[in-house]
């Protein structure tokens, strides 16, 4: 028996864990195997393979048997993720029924969950814009949160070395404050957003650009991509469902594969994380408790480094889950800041209007990918003065124009044959949504509830996040700003949708609560990422956030990963892991 004991847990012991198959954790598992290490990769939802496990992605409209929509018990069902975008007939099976998955709203939050192993990369809207210095001084320069620990220096070549392996489409547009990458071919801006990015330049001289969205879709695949097993994007824009042609990057299609090629990877599915295990001897985390999603049977798995990327909140949640004598109030949580400065980004409100221009134009194909209004407002400086001034941070924008066919189909028999057979359309429709910098506050956060507890015993989430009045004088200003810049573009019928009732979360974007910073007294993570007072644990997803910046953040947790994981692997070979 004792042999048989030794046996087990030689086989639950590893080099590395990375709790999490999404995007960070996906890059950690890619980086870690890559340098040799044996890593084993938790995951709490069903195994999801690449192209074999898509359902939905072959199926036509009239296939479904509500045409894509949602029916009514669903929408009473999941209140919650039923108000994604994104969530629909052909995608529902990648999003979290709300019953399953209890928290607690002290404030309202829509949290989107995708538990399955890729997680949210099967369902990202794939916007990559790197970082400028200018976001990473930011906080420092302004006072509005901690400085960053690290620079855009620090995090180019890393911005670079993911660009290459996951492709990302992009123009090299030259702005100081949104810097280029490594790109593939741009898409086409349609003729009113060229257009109106033309009018841009010479209302603005150049200080509002509008440039083609810089996506992770492979326009024309390179040799690494197609060593991935990865095809050209088809435009299909039917990407919720997952992508057979691996057209777009996830884990599924890209770095868990390849992290299995090398021998080194453990994947396992339905396994909850339910805390990290201290060692009170040895001064650092030794392993994992997981419970298992449908047996409910508790194993422990053990590690030299962990890597926590369950995704921003739920890794907050583990590390407050994480209790010992040294660390009562969670893991690294000396502070008592663990599960604070909690931002997001502010999508509450968008504009649209109508172009009378290009008549003789429309739109052929699906483009998945949108135009992109970087951030104009106290770029390079806090605006002392002006409208500006009446908030702290900015905003970027995405922007699209379409003209769609109308639909009305007047007339029966013969005339109504004829009415079909001709395409009729109307004027051209731009839209443009927000995306705001949130600014991280101590009260708001997340904290684990003192008697809720989940199915598989873990305490549910408390979620404490809001608008602030900084918000609200953000979203005045883009309206007004938006406003006369569509004027000035010739657009009419100009009009503002500010969404009262819409709660953050259904941005997806929400950071921090894990900050990375320069003093233990006022941050969880060091440079590195290493949490300051256990330093064998990473944390690369959301959580680690300091400031949310406008950009899309999901390039930036790539870049943070396989930095930190590039050093982990480095201090471990000199022991000092």
């Amino acid at each position: 028996m004792t042999f048989l004991s030794i046996d087990s847990l030689r086989n639950r012991t590893f080099d590395a864990i990375v709790v999490g198959s999404g995007i960070s954790g996906g890059w950690a598992a890619k980086e870690l195997t890559g340098h040799g290490l044996r890593t084993l990769v938790l995951e709490r939802g069903r195994d999801v393979r690449h192209v074999t496990d898509y359902p939905t992605t072959m199926m036509n409209p009239w296939e479904f048997p509500h045409g894509r929509h949602l029916t009514t018990e669903t929408r009473q069902t999941s209140p919650i993720v039923s108000r994604c975008q994104a969530f629909n007939e052909d995608s529902a099976h990648f999003f979290v029924k709300d019953a399953e998955h209890p928290y607690v709203q002290e404030k309202p939050f829509d949290w989107i969950r995708g538990y399955q192993v890729g997680g949210k990369s099967l369902l990202w809207a794939r916007q990559t814009q790197r970082w400028s210095p200018y976001d990473f001084d930011g906080p420092a320069r302004d006072g509005f949160a901690v400085p960053w620990p690290i620079g855009y220096d620090d995090l180019a070549p890393w911005y670079g070395y993911v660009e290459k392996f996951a492709g990302i489409s992009g123009n090299k547009d030259g702005l100081p404050h949104l810097p280029d990458g490594e790109f593939l071919p741009p898409h086409e801006q349609s003729c009113v957003e060229a257009h109106f990015s033309q009018q841009m330049a010479r209302h603005y001289c150049g200080t509002r650009p509008v440039i083609i969205g810089r996506c992770a879709h492979l326009t024309s695949p390179q040799p690494v991509h197609f060593e991935q097993g990865r095809g050209q994007c088809q435009n299909r824009n039917l990407c919720q469902r997952g992508c057979p042609y691996g057209g777009y990057f996830s884990s599924n299609a890209a770095t868990l594969p390849w992290a299995a090629r090398t021998g080194k990877l453990t994947l396992r599915p339905d396994s909850v994380v339910h805390s990290l295990i201290f060692d009170e001897k040895k001064g650092k985390a030794t392993g994992v408790r997981v419970v298992d999603a449908h047996t409910k049977q508790t194993t422990e798995y053990f590690a030299k480094i962990i890597f926590v990327n369950a995704a921003a909140l739920n890794t907050n949640l583990i590390l407050l889950n994480s209790i010992s004598n040294r660390f009562p109030n969670g893991l690294g949580n000396d502070n008592g800041l663990l599960g604070r400065y909690v931002a997001f980004h502010n999508y509450r409100t968008s504009i649209t209007a109508e172009y009378e221009g290009f008549l003789d134009k429309t739109t052929e194909g699906i483009r998945p990918n949108m135009s992109y209004i970087p951030r104009f407002r106290n770029v390079f400086r806090q605006e002392t003065s002006g409208p500006a001034s009446r908030f702290l941070r900015g905003y970027a924008a995405g922007f699209r124009a379409g003209r769609p066919a109308l639909t009305q189909a007047p007339g029966f028999g013969e005339e109504l044959k004829q009415t079909l057979l001709q395409t009729r359309y109307g004027p051209w429709r731009v839209h443009s949504h927000m995306m705001g910098e949130t600014i991280p506050k101590v009260d708001s956060f997340v904290a684990l509830d003192p008697v809720r507890k989940d199915p598989w015993g873990i305490p549910q989430l408390r979620i404490s996040v809001g608008y602030d009045e900084n918000d609200e004088n953000m979203m005045a200003d883009y309206h007004e700003q938006l406003t006369e810049m569509f004027t000035k573009a010739g657009f009419t019928n100009i009009t503002t949708h500010d969404d009262t009732t819409k709660a953050p979360g259904l941005d997806i974007h929400e950071m921090g609560g894990v900050r990375m910073g320069h003093d233990p007294k006022t941050s969880l993570l060091n440079r590195w990422n290493q949490l300051h007072a256990c330093p064998n644990v990473f944390v690369t997803d959301g959580a680690c956030m300091t400031s949310t910046a406008t950009q899309n953040p999901s390039l930036t947790y790539m870049a943070l990963t396989v930095r930190a994981a590039d050093y982990a692997v480095k201090e471990l070979k000199k022991k000092n892991l």
